[in-house]
């Protein structure tokens, strides 16, 4: 997972819609236990950090949305297209949960 923190992101998100594909959506909660219903609540989250996927698709750009959802840090793989946010991946990933803990300065 490579990535560059984005700023000013926060406004775009809190206009938008989301949407998902059903099958992405069931086959994530079977391998990962998260559905994207409940994912998309880590945008909600008034500290959570968005940042750009630099090691994916070339056609569009990637995002990860980090934020805490049902007690723990969830990491939302989304792309951002006219107004609305397509989600295609979640789960509760240390990796997240570490930036999200830097860049909001907790220390546990």
């Amino acid at each position: 997972m490579a990535f560059r923190l984005v700023l000013g992101y926060h406004s775009r998100m809190a206009k938008a819609r989301f949407e998902w594909d059903p099958e992405k959506d069931r086959e994530n909660q079977l391998k990962r236990g998260v559905g994207f219903a409940l994912a998309q609540f880590a945008s909600a989250d008034s500290q959570r950090v968005i940042a750009e996927d630099t090691s994916h698709s070339a056609r569009e750009q990637r995002y990860f949305c980090f934020g805490e959802v049902g007690g723990g840090i969830l990491t939302v793989r989304f792309t951002y297209r006219q107004g609305v946010i397509r989600i295609f991946g979640a789960g509760y990933w240390r990796r997240g949960k570490q930036l999200y803990e830097r860049e909001n300065q907790i220390h546990g």
